[in-house]
């Protein structure tokens, strides 16, 4: 087993053998702020299943900084079976960067922004928007490296309600969670394999609009307890109980 000790750093690729360099952002961290020496080694990971163990030949440190890497031992991580595509209400102030900061530790596959009705948060088209994603994708990058995860998941541009229920259409298993309901997430048979789209609304709540047009495309309204969580951390809660009812920690 790979050791789990050894700090990841992202690239676009992963050569099955031989050298290879680190270089930009990735490379001026593992540098200047991990301070990695001839010698040491690391963990190199395209964020897409490739991971290969390498030990550090050569630092150049610096605002152009580099890493060469000799390749010891390269593998593949598979995707699970049952992936969860986690659709998150935008939300105000910093909420939502935390959301998919925990939502991806908690193992996430993609992360769709939607721009719910009562979302506080409006992302427009154009430069804020734009900005408000990229922060979304850089927290899932940085929390996959933080977790040691093989995957970083997809965060798609921001959909609206309608956009999200023809999403709906095409998963195994539509899941919105929601407080005032009486089913609950262990009421539901889930399925070993495919696709399942978790919904999470805004602080404010889903509009009876938004639950019904979800419903008509196929969506569960569940509840995940007796209590009621921020748009922040319900995604993550529901994912470790999405881990442990199916196969996905298998």
């Amino acid at each position: 087993m790979p050791d789990t000790t050894l700090p990841v750093f992202l690239a676009a690729s992963v050569p099955a053998s031989g050298r290879t360099v680190l270089d930009g952002e990735e490379a001026r961290h593992a540098a200047t702020v991990r301070r990695l020496r001839v010698g040491e080694r690391l963990i190199l990971s395209d964020g897409a299943g490739g991971l290969a163990r390498c030990v550090v030949d050569a630092v150049q440190p610096g605002r152009d900084a580099q890493l060469t890497l000799t390749i010891e031992e390269r593998w593949t991580e598979e995707p699970p079976a049952l992936r969860v595509v986690v659709a998150q209400a935008l939300a105000k102030g910093d909420r939502g960067e935390l959301a998919v900061e925990l939502a991806t530790e908690a193992g996430a596959d993609a992360i769709v922004p939607w721009r719910a009705a009562r979302s506080v948060a409006k992302w427009d088209d154009g430069g804020r928007g734009d900005k408000a994603l990229a922060r979304w994708r850089t927290t899932a990058r940085a929390a996959a490296k933080q977790a040691r995860r093989a995957h970083v998941p997809d965060v798609t541009e921001p959909v609206g309600t309608r956009e999200l229920a023809g999403l709906a259409t095409t998963m195994s298993l539509v899941i919105v969670l929601e407080s005032d309901v009486p089913d609950r997430l262990t009421d539901l048979t889930l399925p070993d394999t495919g696709d399942v789209l978790l919904v999470v609304g805004p602080e404010g709540g889903i509009t009876d609009d938004e639950l019904h047009t979800l419903r008509e495309a196929g969506a569960r309204a569940v509840r995940l307890g007796t209590t009621v969580l921020r748009t922040s951390t319900a995604a993550a809660v529901a994912l470790g109980a999405l881990g442990a009812l199916t196969t996905r920690w298998q």
